[in-house]
């Protein structure tokens, strides 16, 4: 479990792809590998991956973690280059205090940025989800005004939510433009995002409430078929 505060911002120093997947290496990690061990976790812009080789010394610190297909299909990972910054967060502690919000770091799916405003000394920017497809339903269900979501692996307030096209909006005061990678990417960038959990137990719990299998068809077509039904059974 994570919380959506980026601790540190590494660079990509080495990238190895095969038809399996992809073994990624980050440099100038060395403020989050203090008490790193082999099998821990670390979010790499909000994607939760296990370390398989790290050094505290050699590169100011790096880590090598695999990306499977999956993960790379997914997520906006497979798009990195070297040299690139990435958002690193380790797996939550029972010691400490807790902020954001509980994170799984579990990518949902990407959106892509389409809109950079400067506001002052803040930024606000507006994401775009893909088209909606029976393999990757539509996550806008999940996104509310005033919502948690997690990009790039980091807690941000929903600011404004537009159904019809797709899009949601967040704004970046100084103080975290300053600590995550979100701010420098340009309009077109890709951004992993994944949305709160609650949401998804929520659709669920109602989906079968209603009787329904799976949400294959989505909320709107299982309680069409629930109003038929009744329609149905009063000769309507």
């Amino acid at each position: 479990m994570f919380t959506g505060l980026i601790e540190h911002v590494g660079k990509v120093s080495s990238i190895v792809t095969d038809a399996a997947g992809c073994t990624l290496r980050i440099a100038d990690s060395a403020p989050i590998l203090g008490d790193c061990n082999i099998g821990d976790s670390i979010a790499v812009n909000g994607a939760c991956l296990t370390v398989v080789e790290f050094s505290k010394d050699e590169q100011g610190g790096w880590f090598t973690v695999w990306l499977a297909n999956e993960t790379l299909d997914r997520t906006d990972l497979g798009e990195l280059k070297v040299g690139d910054g990435v958002n690193l967060e380790r797996a939550m502690g029972g010691h400490g205090r807790f902020g954001g919000h509980f994170v799984q770091a579990h990518v949902d799916g990407t959106a892509t940025i389409v809109e950079r405003i400067p506001d002052g000394d803040s930024l606000r920017l507006t994401f775009q989800f893909p088209e909606p497809t029976p393999e990757r339903p539509s996550l806008l269900p999940f996104v509310i005004t005033k919502g948690y979501i997690a990009v790039d692996g980091a807690s941000l307030t929903i600011t404004g939510v537009n159904d019809a096209e797709r899009t949601f909006s967040l704004m970046l005061i100084k103080h975290t433009q300053e600590k995550i990678t979100l701010s420098k990417k340009p309009i077109g960038a890709k951004v992993n995002v994944e949305v709160e959990m609650v949401g998804k137990y929520i659709q669920k719990s109602v989906v079968a409430a209603l009787g329904g299998g799976d949400d294959s068809n989505g909320l709107r077509g299982l309680i069409e078929k629930v109003v038929e039904d009744v329609l149905k059974k009063r000769g309507l």
